[in-house]
């Protein structure tokens, strides 16, 4: 793929963005971060914590308070941290998208959900862009982070900013490099994971990487926008399928009256040639679920039928409505309907330790026993309250007494918090769908 601007001059590709690098590397640039999330603001913070003034923009007045406030929502970022940076002036947040014209690098960070009709809804990033359109000048560097179909920056991101007559390469400078934040990983967070980085033009990769080598470990340079862009979604898709695997196995395990956690942890002495992944009530989380419908879109958009990716999809979207159908059969055996049955969610989160509830499996388990008349309750140590289907439910305190007054519990996330031991010693019956009671036996507790 040929990048835009290949024909620039020897002495303008030399001069575009010098200040910029200057300014970069003296920390006299101002940084701005838009969308105030999971990833924008653990990046705010990183930017910041190295010398740079940086403002974060965002339209909910909540998050903006909060802030500047100095109260962090996010797990990963400790409030006293965002507290020291806003005290000392150097990290600010707002509503207003007029602060753009005195920046000098722009990172996008929203939201890139999927419509009803599971196609990608990129209006969040336009909304960002034409903001920033309305206040590009020359020298600036606009960097793309949300995750999106191969194309995206060179076909929707660009145009509209280059609507305002400036030149890519030469006036201002884009690039995507996608987010690989991962909520809850005490191990891998926004400055040790390595960033991946393609620019429009040479220039653009350049600045872009020379901007994340001041607060990131690791820049990895890719050929081209689209090729970053691709980067984010092999990654995720490849989880996808490969939990889907898991997944099948585990049903198929079932049917077979196998222990499909013994097998995988047998099958994980093999030194090579085998990756664990495991099964569990659905995938979650901002990226595996969503991701691998922008990829199929493309595809489909260029004639290519992704079957394997597309099936992967429809085996994990199957375990919500099987992970029901194991707790029916559960109550079943011991002579009680579903129906009228008092359940307990113990978990909610998509994933071990986080507040994270995006597209959680646990939510659609709990939706789909509610309509079968269950009796619902959850228990979620970093979750209060969260609404499920239409009904607002509050986080039940999680003892011996309330166990012991369930029909069943069915733990969905396995936060390392939770007491494992008196859920195996209270429940009446437990069905596992982390083996997170791997270390208990008993006749009360059945595995997914």
């Amino acid at each position: 793929m040929q990048m835009a601007d290949e024909n620039l001059s020897t002495p303008q590709y030399e001069v575009a963005g010098k200040d910029l690098e200057r300014k970069i590397l003296d920390r006299s640039a101002r940084l701005g971060v838009i969308g105030l999330g999971y990833v924008g603001l653990p990046l705010a913070l990183e930017m910041t914590k190295e010398g740079y003034a940086v403002t974060g923009i965002d339209i909910d007045k909540g998050r903006v308070e909060s802030v500047n406030a100095g109260m962090s929502y996010i797990l990963d970022v400790p409030s006293e941290a965002l507290l020291s940076h806003v005290s000392k002036g150097t990290l600010r947040a707002t509503q207003s998208f007029a602060t753009l014209e005195s920046l000098d690098t722009v990172n996008i960070c929203v939201p890139t959900p999927l419509r009803k009709t599971k196609d990608p809804d990129l209006s969040f990033v336009i909304a960002a862009v034409r903001a920033i359109r309305n206040h590009l000048r020359p020298g600036q560097l606009i960097i793309l982070e949300s995750t999106t179909y191969p194309g995206t920056t060179r076909e929707e991101v660009l145009p509209i900013l280059e609507e305002t007559g400036l030149r890519v390469g030469v006036d201002f400078f884009l690039a995507f490099s996608p987010e690989r934040i991962d909520p809850g990983n005490r191990t891998y967070q926004t400055r040790n994971i390595p960033k991946v980085v393609g620019g429009m033009t040479p220039r653009c990769t350049e600045l872009a990487i020379l901007l994340y080598q001041q607060f990131i470990e690791k820049v990895v340079p890719v050929s081209s926008t689209d090729s970053a862009e691709m980067v984010k979604l092999l990654e995720n898709t490849f989880r996808s399928v490969n939990i889907a695997l898991a997944n099948e196995m585990a049903q198929m395990c079932h049917k077979l009256g196998i222990n499909v956690w013994e097998v995988i942890e047998a099958a994980a002495t093999k030194p090579f040639g085998f990756m664990s992944f495991y099964p569990g009530p659905g995938i979650g989380g901002h990226c595996i679920p969503v991701d691998h419908y922008y990829l199929t879109w493309r595809a489909k958009g260029n004639g290519i039928e992704p079957r394997l990716i597309e099936l992967a999809g429809q085996i994990n979207n199957q375990m919500p409505p099987f992970t029901v159908s194991r707790i029916a059969d559960a109550l079943n055996g011991k002579a009680k309907s579903l129906r009228g049955s008092k359940i307990l969610g113990l978990g909610i989160a998509y994933k071990p330790d986080t507040n994270d509830t995006r597209e959680s499996p646990a939510l659609e388990v709990l939706r789909e026993l509610q309509a079968k008349g269950a009796l619902v309750h959850y228990s979620d140590p970093y979750v209060p309250s969260v609404n499920v289907g239409g009904e607002v439910m509050r986080s039940i305190h999680l003892t011996p007494k309330v166990l012991s007054s369930m029909d069943c519990v069915v733990l969905l996330t396995s936060h390392s918090s939770i007491d494992y031991g008196m859920v195996a010693a209270h429940s009446p019956l437990v069905l596992d769908c982390r083996n997170a009671l791997k270390n208990f036996l008993g006749p009360n507790i059945i595995r997914l």
